[in-house]
């Protein structure tokens, strides 16, 4: 057999997806599962977005331009101004979800052997998307008794190298729901602008802010407008998943004029997915209304029911739908495939994502694990139950 490619061998596998096949045999068993393994939301899409396709008088699917429909990208400029976010048309490139937008950034601004510094624990595929590219992805730690705060500066000082050419932040955060403040955004413009470097800005969780507490988007920090790329997706916000539309924004003329290379050579983005986040910007207020109250409601049931269990800790996250919890556990995939194989509690169980996949440290978050809380209220109230009866019988339990 021919060798494979060494990138290929290095691709990591998903922390989220690798414990599927367990999950298909616990159901041929009979089992239920809850699945808090993976951020897809029972919510339904606005019916304006669903309307929309199956409206659409469409003889011929042809492609778009490669930069994403004109008059979706027009009213996506509609949509940054409510966030207080200015842009032109020219500034966006409409991507095959937020995915291909994170990989169009590090490969437009970084070499194969340049580092890109993330706070972690970060969404799982930034890594693979890393190896993609070429990219050595530098951890900064952010520690679960903070709540998952960004980690002092000093620590990207102490990271920088000659190599470094950007920092990555999702905000709010997957995986673990912390929303960075104003003054957390505006230490990093000044040490983005101290170092010349890019800031990748994965903003896709922007409407789950919860507390009171605001979204404030690095579009808006003043004096690194050219140092900002905007990642963001339609896939949580309208609960659209499988639409598979981003967005690639940034003002620096530069990128854009690289990036539309990249988009050319991918032809185009999916016709039918641009037509849902066209339509779904004219989502009425009072479905976020809604989604927001349904969200706060799921977070309240996670978190005071691990804090009441012995021997766990879950900060309260502010925003997205995730929640990373310290478990008396030896070892999170160990037990996460345990809770698959041969646990059930009255004929059901629970899928989590080990944390360590959202980890870049080896050996790091062995003991944690990231609840995506996406079900309805009664179904998070079992699979709470499911975990405790689990961490009383787990065999490899700590204390």
């Amino acid at each position: 057999m021919p060798q494979l490619s060494q990138k290929g061998c290095q691709m990591p596998a998903s922390p989220i997806r690798k414990l599927v096949p367990y999950a298909d045999e616990a159901k041929k068993r009979g089992i239920k599962i809850y699945h808090l393994n993976i951020g897809q939301p029972d919510i339904p899409t606005p019916d304006i977005a669903i309307d929309a396709v199956r409206n659409f008088d469409l003889k011929l699917i042809e492609y778009s331009h490669s930069a994403g429909i004109l008059s979706y990208r027009k009213k996506l400029c509609e949509y940054y101004k409510r966030c207080q976010i200015e842009i032109t048309p020219d500034d966006i490139i409409v991507t095959t979800g937020g995915s291909e937008g994170i990989i169009f950034a590090l490969q437009i601004c970084l070499n194969p052997g340049d580092e890109v510094i993330i706070p972690e624990p970060f969404y799982a595929n930034y890594n693979g998307f890393a190896v993609n590219a070429g990219v050595v992805v530098k951890p900064i730690h952010s520690s679960i008794e903070t709540g998952f705060a960004l980690p002092p500066i000093a620590e990207f000082e102490k990271a920088i190298t000659s190599k470094t050419k950007a920092i990555m932040v999702c905000n709010p955060n997957n995986p673990t729901g912390y929303l960075y403040s104003k003054e957390e955004l505006e230490s990093l413009r000044d040490i983005v602008k101290k170092h010349d470097l890019f800031l990748f800005s994965d903003e896709v969780y922007r409407e789950f802010c919860y507390d009171g507490k605001e979204h404030y988007s690095a579009m808006q920090l003043e004096g690194i407008e050219n140092n900002v790329i905007l990642l963001d997706s339609i896939s949580k916000r309208y609960s659209a998943c499988g639409a598979r539309i981003g967005t690639f924004i940034s003002r620096n003329k530069e990128v854009m004029k690289i990036a539309m290379k990249f988009a050319q050579a991918r032809l185009s983005p999916p016709t039918f997915g641009q037509v849902v986040g066209e339509a779904a910007i004219d989502t009425p207020q009072e479905y976020f209304d809604g989604v927001l109250k349904e969200y706060i409601a799921r977070r309240n049931i996670v978190v005071e029911s691990i804090n009441k269990i012995p021997g766990c800790f879950c900060p309260k996250p502010s925003g997205a739908f995730y929640a990373v919890a310290r478990l008396p556990i030896d070892d999170a995939d160990k037990y996460c495939q345990w809770l698959l194989e041969s646990f059930s509690y009255e004929g059901q169980t629970v899928m989590l994502a080990p944390a360590t996949g959202f980890y870049s440290t080896p050996g790091l978050g062995k003991n944690e694990i990231r609840i995506s809380y996406v079900l309805n209220l009664d179904s998070l109230k079992n699979a709470m139950k499911c975990l405790e009866e689990s961490l009383k019988v787990y065999p490899g339990r700590t204390k």
